[in-house]
């Protein structure tokens, strides 16, 4: 009976924590350049004395999903998409090297370009700085040209070039504050990833399919608990059986 109770015990545990992931991929189905998490189930035989008869479900997070979102015009010089593979490298919140696909990019206070959250944007030697200046332009390779404040259409300026990286994809991993990082080691800037200035990537999380996915998961945590139910209503029983005998 103990059996019984312990399997439906743990899938239901893990179920609840496979919705959580669901429902925030569904809330990030508008976020700029946001990978969907996604999950599956693993058996995991519990090992100790005696014959291992108990068997824990558990959710195996397998990692998020690499597959380009749709490209979004906005027209905004500085925003940016990439084309194909590849991602941006940005200083993290822990001051490390880490990449995003999020290119609605920003300029703050003292002249850094930084994503939406804050984030600076690496170049070849450190966060990209901007001068003053009243246009902006973001090449193919990411290399960045200004026109500074009080000159001329044609005194234009190369003030940087956006790191651009293509590691390999099972070399990432996703970080909790959404950035990915590298499992060791980081790459080097490849010239054979391009953006597209005036453009961002959407979200790649299909709303539908993820609606679908947590109806099921509903009704799988549904059936859990009915199996708890039915293992207390037979361990009572049983009990009730063993009294009369």
């Amino acid at each position: 009976m103990d059996r019984m109770l312990y399997i439906a015990m743990s899938g239901a545990k893990e179920i609840m924590l496979q919705q959580a992931n669901t429902a925030n991929n569904l809330a990030n189905a508008d976020t700029t350049g946001f990978k969907r998490d996604f999950q599956a189930f693993k058996a995991v035989p519990i090992v100790g004395p005696g014959y291992a008869s108990r068997v824990y479900t558990q959710d195996a997070g397998v990692g998020a999903d690499f597959t380009p979102g749709p490209l979004i015009a906005t027209g905004n010089p500085l925003d940016i998409a990439i084309k194909g593979q590849g991602w941006i490298a940005v200083q993290g919140p822990n001051g490390k090297e880490q990449y995003t696909r999020a290119g609605n990019l920003h300029i703050d206070a003292n002249g850094i370009l930084t994503t939406a959250q804050g984030y600076p944007v690496l170049g070849s030697s450190g966060p990209v700085s901007i001068p003053p200046s009243s246009k902006i332009a973001i090449g193919s390779d990411g290399t960045i040209t200004v026109q500074p404040n009080g000159q001329g259409p044609n005194a234009l300026a190369v003030v940087g070039q956006i790191k651009l990286v293509n590691p390999p994809a099972k070399n990432l991993i996703k970080a909790a504050d959404g950035l990915m990082q590298t499992r060791n080691g980081q790459p080097a800037p490849v010239a054979n990833v391009s953006v597209e200035s005036g453009m961002l990537e959407g979200s790649n999380v299909n709303t539908v399919d993820s609606l679908v996915h947590m109806i099921s998961l509903s009704r799988q945590y549904e059936l859990q608990v009915k199996a708890m139910r039915t293992a207390q209503q037979n361990a009572q029983a049983s009990a009730q059986l063993i009294k009369l005998g």
